[in-house]
């Protein structure tokens, strides 16, 4: 059963899946390709993921989170043992210009992840989110214990 990765095409979802790969694993990717950061960038991350794989264990996948439809249809093809919850808009400055591309992404993607995990009974969930989420706490360094009643962005 497959590892799907959103947000496969970024910096830290690459190397995840290249890792994941590497160990033999067969991984689906996720990414919509959006422009905050350069598509050139995401394509050549694309291309070395799909030559380090060759003909097998990888499976990439142009969608957003925020569809719905799409991701129930790719959560019920794949059928994934574990999903690892990369994809986001990022940005904290972005997010106070385009507050809209973060509900989209960051909430409502959010949700269907979720929804995805729940309805194929997905087995493990990983998801990593941002230091903003600590918001103004000023106990340094930041732990998962910390509470995050007050982020500063979404």
């Amino acid at each position: 059963m497959a590892i799907l990765v959103t947000g496969a095409a970024g910096f830290i979802g690459a190397a995840v899946c290249e890792r994941l790969l590497a160990r033999g694993e067969q991984v689906v990717g996720v990414d919509n390709l959006n422009a905050y950061y350069d598509p050139a960038l995401k394509q050549a991350r694309l291309q070395r993921l799909a030559a380090q794989a060759g003909a097998r264990g990888w499976t990439f996948h142009q969608l957003d989170i925020a569809d719905g439809a799409a991701m129930a249809e790719l959560f019920a093809a794949v059928r994934p043992r574990a999903v690892i919850h990369l994809a986001a808009q990022a940005g904290v400055r972005y997010s106070l210009e385009n507050p809209g591309a973060y509900v989209q992404s960051n909430l409502v993607g959010m949700g269907h992840v979720l929804e995805g995990c729940r309805h194929q009974q997905v087995e493990h969930l990983v998801y990593a989110s941002s230091s903003s989420v600590y918001g103004g706490n000023r106990n340094l360094p930041f732990n998962e214990r910390q509470p995050v009643n007050f982020p500063v962005s979404l």
